[in-house]
């Protein structure tokens, strides 16, 4: 019907309204077409942003566990080891959006130990978590736990790594400063070196202090969900700094105990 009307119109007026046509043709037809330039870069981002750990085996160590609670919230009495699970299995499904293969030392509210061990409980509950660390070959190791002190004012996350292992203390210092950024402590704190089973295994290791269920304002977030789900975010942005690095020091040799 268009084209017929063009034809019927003085030579001049049809050029005029075909130019118009195919304007209006054009602008209405481009909001249809496919974006491609955007899509394509958007796949782009979303593959890299999904392989940044594909290399990486890492295994989150959730702490505590069955008869072990650990530390207990001094106004709700949560206890430690609950909070360890919820944090580690959050941590694990961002890390393994980022392509990263996680080994998990424990999935539920148990201990790695047998009931009556011929060694003590807790060791062999360690040598456990050890053995599924090293038998899945991780890369790297995060041991995620609660911290409390006696002095109730103290807060916020902590970092430790194995004294004298500049790799350990290259992913703490990653982890510390992402945690600090993200949940704005009420004071920075530091990495700290400590003498932890966990961080012996020849890896680069750190165990991650997540706050005080001593401090009664840390507790209380702490017993939010949201809040766990921003501290996984944390650690897992500081995972990403640490990939981000120029360097990354050789681990201490592997420590038998």
């Amino acid at each position: 019907m268009l084209r017929k009307y063009i034809v019927q119109l003085p030579p001049a007026l049809a050029l005029v309204a075909a130019a118009c046509c195919a304007a209006l043709l054009l602008f209405f037809g481009a909001s249809h077409l496919p974006r491609t330039v955007s899509a394509a870069g958007s796949t782009e981002d979303a593959v890299q942003a999904s392989s940044v750990l594909a290399s990486l085996r890492i295994a989150i160590d959730a702490g505590h566990g069955g008869y072990d609670g650990g530390a207990v919230g001094r106004k709700t009495r949560v206890m430690e080891k609950e909070i360890n699970l919820d944090v580690a299995q959050r941590l694990r499904e961002l890390l393994r959006a980022q392509g990263a293969q996680v080994i998990m030392t424990r999935e539920g509210d148990y201990a790695l130990c047998d009931e009556n061990p011929k060694i003590r409980k807790k060791l062999q509950d360690m040598q456990r978590r050890a053995l599924l660390i090293t038998e899945g070959k991780a890369d790297l190791v995060l041991s995620i736990h609660m911290n409390e002190y006696t002095d109730r004012r103290q807060s916020g996350p902590q970092i430790f790594f194995r004294a004298g292992c500049p790799a350990g203390k290259a992913l703490a210092g990653a982890l510390q400063g992402a945690m600090n950024t993200a949940l704005s402590p009420a004071r920075d704190r530091h990495i700290q070196s400590g003498d932890y089973y966990i961080l012996t295994l020849g890896v680069p290791s750190a165990l991650v202090e997540c706050g005080f269920l001593s401090n009664a304002k840390e507790e209380a977030l702490l017993n939010d969900p949201d809040y766990r789900e921003r501290v996984a975010r944390s650690i897992r942005d500081g995972v990403l700094a640490w990939a981000a690095l120029a360097e990354h020091p050789e681990p201490s040799p592997a420590q038998r105990r």
